[in-house]
C-alpha cells in the first residue's frame, strides 16, 4: 500500500510539472529541485520495489521450505506409525497364536480326560459285572457240589417259601440258580413282580441254602411292600430275619418290616424294628434313616456309637 501511495505521488507530480506554464527562473529552479526530489523519490521505490521482491522471495522460499517440512514430517509420522502397527502385529502373532494354540490344546486334554474318565466309568461297570458273574458262577458251584435240598416244611402265613408247599414240586431244578435268579431280578425291576415272586420262590426251593437265598426270600417280602399288600410284607421279612439270622439282608429286612408296620397303622410296633436296626447296626447307612423314623413317630432315638456288628457281610445285589 505504501509503495502505491508512493507511485500516485510522483506521477501526480510529474502531472503538475507537465501541465504548469512557462515561468520565470526562480520557478525553474524550484522546478528542477523539485524533478530532483521526484527521481530522489523514483530511485527510493525502486529500491523498495527491490526490496520488497526479494522479501516475497524469501517469503515464498520459506513457505516452500515449510510446505517441504510439513510434507517430510507427514511422512515421518507415516513412518512410525506403520511400525507401530507393524509392531502391534507382531506382538499379536507371538502373544495371540501362543494363546490360541495352548487353549486348543486345553479343549484336547479336556477331551482326553473325559475320554478317559467314561473309560474307567465303564471299566468299572465291567469289572463289577465280572465280579457279579463270578459270585454266581461260585453259587452255581457250590450248588452243584451240595446235594439236592429237600423241600423246605410249610410256614403258616408263609407267601414266600410257604406258599410253594402243597404245589407239585419238581425234585431236580429246571434252571441253574444264577439265570433263575437273574430273570427274578429282571422281572422284579421290569414291573412283572407277580412273575418275580414266583422265581424268587423257586429259587428258595431249589437253591435255599445258597449265599443268595437271604436276598431272595427279602425281595419277595419288598415286592409284596410294593404292592401295598403290607400284611404279606410282613411275614416275608419275618422269614428273612428267622431263616437267614444276620445275613447281609437283615438290616434291609428290620428297616423294611418297620415301614410295612408304620403303613398299617401299628406305629409303636413299627418303632421297635427300627430301634432294633439302630440298636444291632448302628454303623449301617440304614440305621441314621430309622432313627430318623423313630424320632417322626414321637420316640426317642439313641444311636449307639458302636462299629457294626461282625458277621454281618457285605450287603449283594
Amino acid at each position: 500500500m505504501m509503495f502505491r501511495g508512493l507511485s500516485v505521488c510522483v506521477l501526480l507530480a510529474l502531472a503538475v510539472l507537465t501541465l504548469t506554464p512557462s515561468r520565470s527562473p526562480a520557478a525553474n529552479k524550484e522546478i528542477q529541485e523539485l524533478q530532483r526530489d521526484i527521481a530522489g523519490l523514483q530511485e527510493q521505490l525502486k529500491l523498495m520495489q527491490q526490496s520488497q521482491d526479494r522479501q516475497l522471495a524469501e517469503i515464498r522460499t520459506l513457505v516452500q521450505q515449510s510446505l517441504g517440512a510439513a510434507t517430510d514430517a507427514n511422512k515421518s509420522v507415516a513412518v512410525i506409525q506403520s511400525g507401530f502397527q507393524q509392531n502391534l502385529r507382531d506382538q499379536e502373532s507371538k502373544v495371540v497364536t501362543p494363546v490360541v494354540g495352548l487353549s486348543s490344546r486345553m479343549a484336547e486334554v479336556s477331551s482326553e480326560m473325559r475320554s478317559m474318565q467314561q473309560g474307567l466309568t465303564d471299566l468299572a461297570g465291567l469289572i463289577s459285572r465280572m465280579q457279579t458273574q463270578l459270585t454266581d458262577l461260585s453259587n452255581a458251584v457250590k450248588v452243584m457240589q451240595a446235594p439236592p435240598a429237600p423241600p423246605p416244611a410249610a410256614i403258616p402265613g408263609g407267601a414266600g417259601i410257604g406258599s410253594a408247599v402243597g404245589a407239585p414240586v419238581a425234585e431236580t431244578p429246571t434252571i441253574s440258580a444264577t439265570d433263575l435268579y437273574n430273570n427274578a431280578m429282571r422281572d422284579s425291576q421290569g414291573g412283572k413282580l407277580d412273575l418275580a415272586v414266583q422265581e424268587f420262590s423257586d429259587y428258595l426251593r431249589w437253591y435255599g441254602n445258597t449265599e443268595l437265598a437271604p436276598n431272595a426270600q427279602y425281595y419277595i417280602a419288598s415286592i409284596h411292600a410294593r404292592q401295598q399288600d403290607y400284611a404279606n410284607a410282613v411275614k416275608e421279612y419275618d422269614l428273612v430275619l428267622e431263616r437267614y439270622p444276620d445275613n447281609n439282608k437283615t438290616a434291609d429286612a428290620l428297616f423294611g418290616k418297620g415301614t410295612a408296620l408304620v403303613k398299617m397303622g401299628r406305629r409303636t410296633d413299627g418303632a421297635r424294628e427300627f430301634q432294633e436296626l439302630t440298636k444291632r447296626y448302628p454303623g449301617h447307612p440304614l440305621a441314621t434313616q430309622a432313627c430318623t423314623q423313630i424320632t417322626n413317630l414321637g420316640f426317642r432315638c439313641e444311636m449307639p456309637s458302636a462299629a457294626a456288628p461282625r458277621g454281618v457281610s457285605k450287603r449283594k445285589k
